[in-house]
Order: C-alpha cells, then structure tokens, then sequence
C-alpha cells in the first residue's frame, strides 16, 4: 500500500515522503497514530503543491540572503575596546561586539551566531570576519579594533 508520512517515521522515512509498506503496518500501525494518510490522487496534488511553496520559501530566503551578503561583503566596521600596554585589549571582542557595532555604524541586524570569529580578538588591529547568513552564502566583514 501507497503511503504519505505526515510524520518521521524511524526505518521508513521523513514527514512528506511517499512509500510502500504493508496493508497490516499501515492500518494498524500508522493510520491510527496518524503518521500517515494513503496515497491518494487528492493527497499527492496536496503534496505538491507543499513542496513547490517549500522550494519557494527556500529560494527566497536565500535570495535575500544572498542581497544581505552583497551589502555585507567587504564591509568596514570599527570597534572600540579598552586597551593596555602594546596594543593588547583589556578581555577580548567577540561576536556580540561586533554584531552590536554593525546595528550602531550600519544598522544592519545580524544574529551574533552568526559570525564567525576563529579566535579570540584580544590585540588592536584589522580581522576578517565569516558571517553565514545562510547554508550556501557567506560574507566577509572587515573589523578593525581600534583603543577607547
């Protein structure tokens, strides 16, 4: 019998997929669980059309993720720490730092998990920063530290 999990079913397949399983597993297992509905004409159209609005709400968030990464890309942003002797910072910038200067300089909001620092700032002077604004788009940000 024709199936569409509505649910993840373990061993069988993800929410929306189509498969064949046994009459006895399907009406007595899932149906009345409701992980599954049969494959009807009705419910494959229904699928469809889910799957094409799912494409479309992917495609436009990374269309704008792909206009935020343009407005990122190569972008300057200053930071101001405290410092001590030598250029060495007193603590160190992090990403909340550097998410808060890019809504103060350039009012752009961007979750600090987002951006990516490889180590710690903890010295005055220029860092290129990753931001990854989606799986397929990333921007790099230039950050300068520079002394209160």
């Amino acid at each position: 019998m024709k199936v569409v999990l509505t649910k993840d079913v373990p061993g069988q397949g993800k929410n929306g997929d189509v498969i064949n399983v046994a009459d006895g597993y399907a009406r007595n297992y899932l149906f009345p669980r409701g992980m599954a509905v049969e494959a009807s004409r009705g419910k494959m159209n229904e699928l469809a059309v889910r799957r094409r609005a799912q494409a479309a709400r992917e495609d436009r968030i990374e269309q704008e993720a792909r206009a935020l990464a343009a407005r990122l890309d190569k972008l300057k942003l200053i930071v101001q720490a405290k410092q001590g002797e030598g250029g060495k910072l007193f603590g160190s910038v992090n990403n909340k730092d550097i998410a808060d200067a890019l809504a103060a300089q350039h009012r752009i909001e961007l979750d600090k998990k987002k951006l990516v620092v490889k180590e710690p700032i903890k010295h005055l002077g220029v860092y290129n920063i990753t931001a990854k604004l989606h799986p397929a788009v990333q921007a790099e940000i230039i950050v300068e530290v520079v002394g209160e």
